[in-house]
């Protein structure tokens, strides 16, 4: 049926296999084989031969003749040819029956195999879970870490206290000094303000007196040149009086 592949000497090429059936008519010849129980394609299948057993054995006993002893013969024959063919037989029921315990061994390996996958799948889904909760706990860990190193890092507690209280004694004398120094401030202010009132009262007094002075020279200015005019008038007169 099949030409394997062989090499061409000095070439070192392989001729392709030739099949002399197709795969359909490789699948009929197993399964007539299968059926007549024929391994090779020579010689006489033996469902043949056993139904030409039978046949010869059927034939003699329906003869009339004193033929028992053909009979016996034959009917041994057939026995034998029986049993040749049974063996196979229940080899290949032997087979099937070990075909269909493995394959139910196989289906419990399937099915186990599968229960297998699935709680592997849960496994990982846990250690994944348990991954993400190691994961967030040694960021926690290593920020309390990191918290315990800048705390170390600080003073003690009573030299913190210590430097607390100072800073509170200079935040009073400095809180007194800055009430001291608005009291101070407001003090000055209202002296700034009395002086400016002072001030402005000074000035507006000068302009005042100014004013006064303007107007007494203004008054003299007038009373002078009016004691001129009438000299002036009064002196023509006498002359000519005289």
């Amino acid at each position: 049926m099949l030409a394997r592949g062989r090499k061409v000497a000095g070439k070192g090429e392989t001729v392709a296999a030739h099949y002399a059936f197709g795969p359909l008519e490789d699948d009929l010849i197993i399964k007539h084989r299968l059926l007549t129980r024929t391994t090779t394609t020579r010689g006489e299948p033996p469902l043949k031969k056993l139904h030409k057993r039978f046949t010869a054995f059927a034939s003699e006993v329906e003869k009339e003749a004193d033929n028992y002893g053909d009979c016996e013969r034959l009917a041994k024959a057939f026995l034998q040819e029986l049993n040749t063919f049974e063996i196979p037989l229940l080899k290949s029921k032997a087979v099937i029956d070990a075909n269909l315990r493995e394959k139910e061994n196989f289906s419990d390996l399937k099915d186990e195999i599968n229960a297998q996958i699935l709680q592997a799948q849960a496994d990982i889904e846990d250690l994944k879970r348990q991954l993400e909760e190691s994961k967030i706990e040694r960021q926690h860990k290593e920020e309390c870490e990191a918290i315990r190193k800048l705390v170390a890092m600080q003073p003690p507690r009573s030299e913190t206290q210590k430097v607390i209280t100072e800073l509170e004694k200079e935040i009073a004398k400095l809180g007194a000094e800055n009430t001291s120094s608005s009291r101070t401030l407001e003090l000055r202010k209202k002296q700034f303000a009395l002086l400016l009132h002072v001030v402005d009262e000074l000035q507006n007094t000068i302009e005042e007196e100014q004013r006064s002075l303007m107007e007494e020279l203004r008054n003299a200015v007038d009373d002078h040149n009016k004691s001129g005019v009438e000299d002036a008038i009064g002196g023509p007169e006498a002359m000519a009086m005289d």
